[in-house]
């Protein structure tokens, strides 16, 4: 099918359901869902839910919000609690398994609280071909909905359609949650992702004040060490910055070693966990 073909059954699908909860992280995808779910089925039928939890940064749970505003969406924000699940604490390579079984139980619950007859994600065509999403099969198991995967709607295909429509979410880089951060094997904790989450709001600070302007940045918890990742270009000047160690280890990495390397989309799945 073309890609206008795509959105057209997407939005013929999404139009058939009685009601439905779109389990809205912020990102361009889910951000895709719910404004065509409000194109097809109007906002009386539609329900956005954002889990919240320290996984979350901050950033991206205002980013929801406004965006959820904008489309005059009701947006509910449940509490999880990934940390209490040993799997999910354990941090081995299906953590997104048990982050996302929790999450979407919530979601799940919330929604039929309210009255909504079914569950959405975000999850795209291109995510369905990953071989490091275990999330989709939590999904899978609890019969959770992938309106774009199913219409065969691609990552670009979508941020074509989001630029289409207007939505200030097309070019949104992408912002997996913070314990995508740490390195496979070491213990995921709430002072482990909020010591992550001030480390990179701290470089984005630093490099703004230099004129450096970031698209994608990670700070990566390896345990002996922190890897921060910026955009190829960016990444010989931000070694260079003064400040950026001290930053870094202020932010709750004390004495770590600190280097910079070119961002890596989901690099730590092919790194060897850390004992």
């Amino acid at each position: 099918m073309t890609p206008d073909a795509k959105i057209a059954t997407l939005l013929d699908r999404l139009a058939a359901l009685p009601s439905l909860a779109v389990a809205f992280s912020g990102g361009a995808d889910s951000a895709l869902v719910l404004a065509a779910a409000v194109r097809a089925a109007g906002t009386g039928r539609v329900l956005a839910v954002t889990a919240v939890s320290d996984s979350l940064a901050a950033e991206e749970l205002d980013v929801a919000r406004r965006f959820a505003v904008s489309l005059g969406v009701r947006h509910l924000l449940p509490r999880t609690d990934e940390a209490a699940n040993p799997g999910y604490r354990a941090n081995g390579r299906d953590r997104c398994y048990f982050c996302k079984s929790e999450v979407l139980d919530v979601i799940g619950r919330v929604a039929a609280e309210h009255g909504f007859a079914h569950v959405a994600t975000g999850t795209n065509a291109d995510d369905a071909v990953d071989p490091f999403r275990p999330g989709i099969r939590a999904a899978d198991e609890r019969g959770v909905l992938a309106p774009l995967r199913d219409a065969g709607l691609t990552k670009d295909e979508v941020r074509r359609a989001s630029k289409a429509w207007g939505l200030v979410t097309w070019d949104k880089p992408a912002a997996p949650c913070l314990a995508s951060r740490v390195a496979y094997g070491l213990e995921v904790t709430p002072a482990r992702l909020h010591r992550i989450e001030r480390a990179e709001r701290a470089v984005r600070r630093l490099l703004a004040r230099a004129g450096l302007p970031v698209t994608d940045l990670r700070v990566r918890d390896l345990g002996d060490r922190v890897r921060v990742e910026v955009d190829a270009g960016l990444a010989s000047r931000t070694a260079g910055l003064p400040g950026l160690v001290p930053a870094v280890r202020e932010a709750g990495f004390p004495g770590a070693r600190v280097e910079v390397t070119a961002f890596r989309s989901g690099v730590l799945n092919t790194e060897p966990p850390r004992p």
